[in-house]
């Protein structure tokens, strides 16, 4: 069976965030992690080196084959920090038209700054994408 190249490890969240460079992207990303860890009610995991993820859920991939994955998460990158909603933004028109600066992808919101968004609707954003992973997915 093949695995996933991105896998949770038991590598330090504080140390991989203290070690940003950039001060205020760390921050954004300090500021990211205590939000997401409370509405996820849990602490985050690594996922390879640079993603901090929250929950797991568990899927069947085209052939079959089950695969884990965190329910939402984050990595703060150079460009910009993407937090990855993973139903995608379908369901969330209204609360995307009231966030702020941001661009997404297929299921990554990527924003500059946490400056640049409102913070609430954020949170209601990330709380929303956990309960529809929830209701839809095997978690655990």
């Amino acid at each position: 069976m093949a695995e996933l190249k991105t896998q949770q490890n038991d590598a330090s969240v504080t140390a991989f965030l203290e070690s940003i460079e950039n001060r205020e992207r760390r921050s954004d990303a300090l500021a990211l992690n205590a939000l997401m860890a409370r509405i996820a009610g849990e602490l985050g995991r690594m996922w390879g080196t640079s993603i901090v993820g929250f929950g797991q859920y568990r899927y069947a991939d085209a052939k079959g084959r089950i695969h884990s994955w965190f329910l939402t998460g984050f990595s703060p990158r150079k460009q910009s920090t993407s937090v990855y909603i993973l139903p995608g933004f379908g369901g969330y028109a209204e609360l995307m038209a009231q966030l702020g600066k941001h661009n997404t992808g297929k299921g990554c919101l990527y924003i500059n700054r946490l400056d640049d968004v409102d913070l609430s609707v954020l949170e209601t954003l990330v709380a929303q994408s956990i309960a529809d992973m929830r209701a839809k997915y095997e978690t655990g």
